[in-house]
């Protein structure tokens, strides 16, 4: 769609890249986009076009839901344009953004054509109702409610199964071994699994083999895992925080208050329990990524956006 490329240390060989000292010479023959994400990344955009006389319009994607810092405030003030992720993010803006909400491949995440046979592959069971929630291990992510409100549902119906996939971090060690010592004293072990991480490219099949999808946030910028999740066709219930109520509508999950483990338990029951209601939400979820969150539809919005800066817009 248009020449663009990424630059700082650390990034794969596969993406497009130029190495960060390439751009303190970029040529002046023509003006270029520098987006940014980071606080960092907007100071040294203001750096290159200030101090090295670089042609740069500033861009800033902004995913915070919270006010920003007086610093903070003070460099998206010297942006030429803002993008923010969703409506929330956007309430926390002093200049109005572009709202872009973020996309994900539809082609990688995609419904499971035999799932009683990805279930046998993966080492599930293929006769359980089986939810999941993956992500990192942390009290922000929510895993406790999660286990808390699975404990609940598994309780009364033998045949389901509760998955917690995820790598509990630096620091995040003791609150995974204290989830995993409050299940094991319930007896509920192997209704209640923990799964180590996975790479990136293996996480489709793992949604694609669920029936419901549980995120359980406390808190989130924005959150890709409920996209993911439909996208495979596996219906959500969500927390209303990043931009889940954004994403999840009624056909296609239920939205609960964060923290609330006996809400969260309540909104999970009958997704668990009707079988047929899952089905019409898997539908109504793949079709409803298809039409507003592909990637495609992201990386066009933003195509838009750089057009603008280059047509000399500014907002």
């Amino acid at each position: 769609m248009i020449g663009i490329a990424a630059t700082g240390p650390g990034l794969p060989d596969h993406v497009p890249h130029v190495p960060l000292r390439a751009c303190l010479t970029l040529r002046r023959d023509r003006l270029r986009i520098w987006h940014a994400r980071r606080n960092t990344e907007m100071l040294v955009g203001l750096a290159l076009r200030g101090i090295f006389r670089r042609r740069l319009a500033l861009l800033f994607t902004s995913a915070s839901q919270r006010r920003h810092s007086r610093y903070t405030r003070w460099l998206i003030g010297r942006m030429d344009g803002v993008v923010a992720t969703s409506q929330k993010t956007a309430a926390y803006l002093e200049r109005p953004p572009q709202v872009i909400l973020h996309g994900i491949d539809t082609a990688a995440f995609a419904p499971a054509p035999d799932k009683a046979a990805l279930r046998r592959d993966l080492g599930l069971p293929d006769d359980a109702v089986i939810m999941g929630c993956f992500g990192r291990i942390r009290a922000q992510k929510g895993s406790d409610v999660f286990v808390d409100a699975a404990m609940r549902v598994v309780a009364d119906r033998p045949g389901v199964l509760a998955i917690l996939m995820g790598k509990a971090t630096e620091g995040h060690e003791g609150f995974l071994s204290e989830l995993k010592a409050r299940v094991a004293a319930a007896g509920m072990a192997e209704r209640i699994r923990f799964l180590p991480e996975v790479p990136v490219h293996e996480m489709a099949r793992w949604y694609a083999a669920l029936d419901l999808y549980v995120a359980p946030q406390r808190w989130e910028g924005f959150g890709l895992t409920p996209l993911e999740a439909m996208a495979c066709g596996v219906p959500v219930v969500a927390t209303r925080v990043g931009a889940f109520d954004e994403i999840v509508d009624s056909a296609t999950g239920t939205l609960v208050a964060p923290g609330d483990a006996d809400a969260l338990a309540r909104a999970i029951g009958p997704w668990i329990d009707d079988r047929a209601r899952r089905a019409s939400a898997g539908t109504a979820a793949v079709a409803r990524m298809a039409a507003h969150f592909s990637i495609e539809q992201e990386a066009r919005a933003l195509v838009a956006v750089y057009r603008r800066l280059l047509a000399g817009e500014r907002w």
